[in-house]
């Protein structure tokens, strides 16, 4: 999704609730088999008989042939650094595409591929392209360790996946140095107080924009959701796919809408879950979050038998004690605020791990040490327990600033406090002060306010949304559906928790994998529960 700010891990979400990357958990073609129905009789059909060409938009001169004639070199898949290699059936490529899609024979940059073949090839339908969301989770990373979750969909599809540009293998975007990040968690409060906090925290997003240019400056530029979906289309030719299957999650849902707009035509079965509004700008992502995760919240409190708003001030007193006085942990570290609140946050992605929270807060409040809090907290800001961090934020503020004309003041932040705090005291005054975070002093201009998702030609869309979504508020789902266009955004409502629902819900999942197996649509405003 796009978060605004730090609050958010790419989410592979599987019936075992794979959250936020980390410690945690990891979040983070062929034609029509013989007999089978006619693309056009199939709402959807990934048929890949005869590949279209990549569509062109007026933006777009055309692709010269060198890339959509491409056909990926399969590759047993290598150990990303201080990890272990992909298991058994799982292979790698890269494709190429321009840097510069307004100069597409000039520069080209690699999109890192992963693939495993559907297991059945008498039946199968073809490539079936995964985004697991973020902006900037590694869907080389992510797919291999939440597979498990898409076995029915593997008996005909080959699953797919890739780092977007300026995302890990894919030109990944570089901003600073472990010892700098670890800096900057530790000493820049996320909520300043005082003008010199207010300072501090300005400096901070002014320093971090200015290492991603030193240390990317070539691509920074072109890392913008408009380019991905365009490199969507590029992976779409050069695996024979005569229209594009696609299940995104999170920003994964952005990318998708993005893509309908660009390429209708080419549309195949699409999926987006734990949707993105794609009618809310940067100040209007952060006010949804402030209100989506106090809704989380609440919940978690009414479940675990206590009264919200009690619950809700308790956790607020909690977390001025540690402004003023941050918690010891058993690691040397000290747990300030900024990583109480996403030590909070993290575990609120998924029911599953509400007992972590319960936990964590249960140790801050009664032992008076920050071990649980700070362990979910490295968890979701990508951090090893030898203090490597990945770059996963690095990639995902360059692509939010790349696509978002938004450059919130400090004093535009400020003013935003009342509010942020009355939807929610515990998240609000951060989400209000990040608007005016890493993207106030970037130093590239960003594309749009607000992105376009108008689809009209494409096929049917299902877009999901979960009732208590914490990061993705349901509403956002609606806004999305409808922006897709009458007959194309099929829109399903899951009542329950938790960022996503296909793995989570056995209604959603029923209905996904007909769709995806069999092109069966459901009825537009089907509720599961």
């Amino acid at each position: 999704m796009r978060v605004h700010g730090r609050t958010h891990r790419a989410v592979a979400l599987t019936g075992a609730a794979l959250l936020a990357a980390g410690a945690l958990a990891g979040c983070s073609a062929s034609p029509e088999p013989a007999g089978s129905a006619k693309p056009s009789e199939r709402p959807g059909s990934p048929s890949a008989t005869a590949a279209a060409p990549p569509a062109q938009t007026p933006k777009s001169p055309p692709l010269p042939a060198s890339l959509t004639s491409q056909r990926p070199d399969w590759k047993r898949c290598k150990a990303p650094a201080g990890g272990t290699a992909p298991g058994s059936g799982w292979r790698c490529a890269t494709v190429d595409v321009p840097l510069d899609y307004a100069q597409p024979a000039g520069e080209t940059i690699g999109i890192a591929l992963i693939r495993k073949q559907a297991r059945n090839e008498s039946r199968r339908l073809g490539s079936m392209l995964f985004n697991f969301g973020g902006p900037g989770g590694s869907g080389v990373d992510i797919l291999p360790r939440a597979a498990g979750a898409y076995d029915n969909l593997n008996s005909r599809y080959d699953l797919v996946s890739f780092d977007p540009r300026g995302v890990a293998a894919s030109a990944g975007v570089n901003c600073r140095t472990d010892k700098e990040q670890e800096q900057a968690y530790r000493s820049v409060d996320m909520t300043p107080d005082t003008a010199a906090e207010e300072a501090a925290f300005i400096k901070d997003g002014a320093d971090f924009g200015a290492g991603c240019e030193r240390r990317s400056a070539k691509v920074l530029p072109h890392v913008g959701t408009t380019n991905a979906a365009r490199d969507l289309d590029v992976i779409r030719q050069v695996l024979g796919d005569k229209k594009l299957s696609y299940f995104g999650m999170s920003y994964g849902t952005e990318l998708g809408g993005t893509y309908a707009h660009l390429f209708p035509q080419q549309v195949g079965r699409t999926v987006l879950d734990a949707v993105v509004d794609p009618t809310a700008d940067g100040v209007g992502h952060a006010r949804n979050q402030a209100t989506g995760f106090q809704r989380a919240l609440e919940n978690y409190l009414k479940d675990r038998g206590q009264d919200p708003k009690a619950g809700t001030e308790r956790i607020a007193r909690l977390l001025e004690r540690i402004d003023k006085n941050p918690l010891p942990t058993s690691t040397g570290r000290m747990l300030n605020e900024s990583l109480a609140i996403t030590g909070i946050v993290t575990p609120l992605y998924s029911r599953s791990s509400w007992p972590n929270l319960t936990e964590a807060l249960d140790e801050a409040e009664n032992g008076r040490t920050g071990n649980g809090l700070l362990q979910l907290a490295d968890s979701y800001n990508g951090r090893d327990e030898n203090g490597h961090y990945d770059t996963q934020n690095h990639s995902q503020r360059a692509i939010s600033c790349a696509d978002s004309k938004a450059r919130p003041t400090a004093d535009e932040a400020r003013a935003l406090l009342p509010e942020f705090s009355e939807l929610s005291p515990v998240f609000g005054p951060f989400l209000a002060w990040d608007t005016a975070g890493w993207c106030a002093s970037w130093p590239v201009e960003g594309e749009h306010e607000t992105p376009e998702a108008s689809a009209p030609g494409a096929g049917p869309v299902l877009v999901i949304g979960t009732t208590g979504d914490p990061a993705t508020p349901y509403e956002g789902a609606r806004k999305m559906a409808d922006e897709l266009g009458a007959g194309v955004g099929i829109m399903i409502t899951n009542k329950g928790e938790g960022h996503g629902a296909y793995g989570e819900s056995e209604c959603v999942t029923s209905v996904v994998d007909r769709y995806f197996l069999e092109g069966k649509v459901p009825a537009d405003g089907k509720t599961c529960s």
